[in-house]
């Protein structure tokens, strides 16, 4: 209990150690093909369908979330 409240003092006041940052361990090269590819999906395939599709869509997504409400 001690240990947290001088921790959060310590957060607190700006004097406690920052940890070191790890390393970014992923593959770049699929970091960057990830990041094109997500850019494009989404506009690409609201272009494709139609609006009474979309709207189904949608409809299907908010009874899924409104379900156990």
């Amino acid at each position: 209990m001690n240990q947290l409240a001088y921790q959060i003092v310590q957060e607190a006041t700006g004097q406690a150690e920052q940890p070191a940052e790890l390393p970014d361990t992923r593959n770049q090269a699929a970091v960057a093909l990830s990041k094109l590819g997500a850019s494009k999906g989404g506009h690409a395939r609201a272009a494709s369908l139609s609006a009474a599709k979309r709207s189904a869509i949608a409809r299907k997504a908010v009874t899924a979330r409104w379900k156990n409400r």
